[in-house]
């Protein structure tokens, strides 16, 4: 499965629609999210980015999966930090994205059962940047000092 990348690509900038059911084929997709997120050190994937425009991302941090269907940030808290981004649909294209350091989501999780929580730190970074990916937004709609360089760390 691939990652589809370009900051131009159709697909990418498309706004993705709400899962109706979860069944089989959600879960399959969202097994398959977790290998491409493991293949490409990755900590953070949108399903539009293996161009299934579902609203469906998923995060891994400090080994461990979460996974978000039909993901809605209900608040954000007012304290914010800029951290430098990428992201596996812009290799080598970095950049510096403020966003607020706690928010309040609200989803479904992989059983299909309702789920409301805070996020903070990376966690609540990783899943502002992929709900952007929803929306059809890239990081680097919002970044500043935006670079091009290779390196080896994770990628959103």
């Amino acid at each position: 499965m691939e990652i589809l990348t370009g900051e131009n690509n159709k697909t990418l900038r498309q706004k993705s629609l709400p899962v109706k059911h979860i069944n089989a084929e959600v879960r399959s997709l969202i097994e398959q999210m977790k290998e491409v997120i493991r293949q490409n050190n990755g900590v953070g994937l949108a399903a539009i980015q293996i161009g299934e425009p579902t609203r469906i991302i998923i995060c891994e941090i400090d080994d461990k999966f979460y996974t978000f269907i039909n993901p809605e940030i209900i608040k954000f808290f007012p304290e914010t930090s800029v951290i430098e981004e990428g992201c596996l649909s812009l290799p080598n294209i970095y950049g510096e994205v403020e966003r607020p350091k706690k928010i309040t989501l609200k989803a479904i999780n992989f059983d299909g059962k309702k789920v409301k929580m805070k996020a903070f730190g990376l966690l609540a970074r990783v899943i502002q940047h992929e709900l952007d990916h929803l929306d059809g937004v890239l990081f680097i709609d919002k970044a500043k000092k935006i670079t091009k360089q290779t390196r080896k760390t994770a990628a959103l």
